[in-house]
């Protein structure tokens, strides 16, 4: 049982912070053709509650969760990977990055939170993750997760913020306008930012050598490889929203069977069917 002081505790510095975040944005060097990520709080509290609704439908146990296809759980409303210790890390693992964000942001996190930063996730496996929803350190970060999901989602965005760049250093040259400029339409679309903040969260950046299936990728650099030419406006998030579902496709299409990914099909194409929408 977690104590009212803690419950309090938490969520007075989750509603302070969503007013003196700190910010990484401006230590990011942009191209000067690659438009820059802004957002306003308003947008920012109704991204939070789009993307907590995409992960978790409303209820609070799946902001904890460990798939019986993984090695590893996810956390909180973007499920940031999170690995044991000894385990390979063949996807980009986000949760200690978090951490260290709440670090940043001046939030009281656990001591063994602390210490689990440098060690990795305190379970050993799935069932022991499983045995442990009654713990006391289990219920402890569920509720620092519920009470910072406007803290989570601007983590979320300044790593948008990082990694366009990344992205568009990495892409071969033929393809650069492409993507630059579809990047660019969504960013000046009426509810663009939500789609580039929460594909990027759900599925990556699509430049980890080991985020393949048959050597193809199905990150955000893939989708907006994959879209037609769009200028700003409707048409564009509804391009985007169709680029996504089908290069999700493809990655269920190339994925192992023993995987069986056809079982996440239906919820992601809910999730990219979505984006054809401005959430503002």
């Amino acid at each position: 049982m977690i104590s009212k002081k803690l419950w309090v505790g938490v969520a007075l510095s989750a509603l302070l912070l969503t007013a003196c975040t700190k910010q990484t944005t401006g230590e990011v060097e942009y191209p000067e053709d690659v438009t820059k990520p802004k957002l306003s709080q308003y947008e920012l509290n109704v991204i939070a509650e789009k993307i907590y609704q995409n992960e978790t439908s409303g209820d609070p146990k799946h902001l904890m969760f460990w798939s019986k296809n993984e090695t590893f759980p996810s956390v909180g409303i973007g499920h940031f990977i999170w690995y044991p210790q000894g385990q390979p890390k063949i996807f980009d693992e986000t949760f200690p990055a978090m951490i260290d964000y709440y670090v940043a942001n001046k939030v009281q996190i656990p001591s063994w939170l602390h210490h689990a930063r440098k060690t990795g996730a305190p379970w050993k496996d799935r069932a022991t993750f499983e045995r442990s929803r009654g713990d006391k350190e289990f219920q402890q970060l569920k509720t620092l997760l519920l009470n910072t999901k406007a803290l989570q989602t601007q983590f979320f965005f300044d790593r948008l913020h990082a990694s366009i760049p990344e992205i568009v250093k990495h892409v071969a040259p033929q393809y650069r306008k492409h993507i630059v400029s579809n990047y660019n339409a969504l960013a000046a679309s009426k509810g663009g930012w939500y789609p580039l903040i929460d594909y990027i969260n759900f599925k990556g950046k699509g430049i980890k050598p080991t985020e393949r299936y048959n050597n193809q990728g199905w990150g955000l650099l893939q989708v907006l490889q994959n879209m037609k030419p769009v200028n700003a406006g409707p048409f564009a998030l509804m391009e985007f929203s169709r680029s996504a579902k089908e290069i999700l496709e493809r990655r269920v299409r190339n994925s192992p069977p023993a995987k069986n990914e056809y079982k996440w099909m239906e919820g992601w194409s809910k999730r990219t069917n979505g984006y054809a929408t401005p959430i503002l």
